[in-house]
């Protein structure tokens, strides 16, 4: 598992399709579900013609948790749904990442999402420890 501001990702020796199915799998017993899809590599090809690596962007919600930060700032909806990549390394290596939520709630200035963006980051941290493990 690596790190940065704005993300946690980690690299598993699974094919594409097994590191998807294990990302959905993964959100789904935290609680997320998965709102909308976007097929970069289909999108790329589509718009500019061009060859890429396979690579999804599954925008998870976890509808309570997604509630109630909306209740404490309306406009939050900018910031979600919270963003889950999964691409391919190679034929047999995918990375899996997810946002790192406390970082993208500091946008705010609202220090009553801290507490939430916390609940969240956990949960995603544990989607990215259950993708590793399966």
């Amino acid at each position: 598992m690596q790190t940065t501001s704005y993300g946690i990702r980690t690299v598993i020796t699974a094919g594409y399709d097994e590191a998807v199915s294990r990302a959905r799998a993964a959100l789904a017993s935290e609680g997320f579900g998965v709102l909308c899809e976007i097929d970069i590599q289909a999108k790329l090809k589509e718009k500019l013609g061009v060859d890429t690596r396979r690579y999804v962007i599954l925008g998870a919600c976890n509808p309570p948790l997604a509630h109630e930060a909306l209740q404490l700032e309306a406009d939050l909806g900018l910031l979600l749904p919270c963003n889950v990549i999964v691409y391919e390394e190679s034929e047999r290596q995918s990375v899996v990442a997810v946002i790192e939520a406390a970082s993208m709630m500091t946008v705010t200035a609202n220090d009553r999402l801290t507490p939430i963006a916390q609940q969240v980051g956990a949960k995603l941290q544990r989607v990215i420890a259950a993708v590793e493990d399966s």
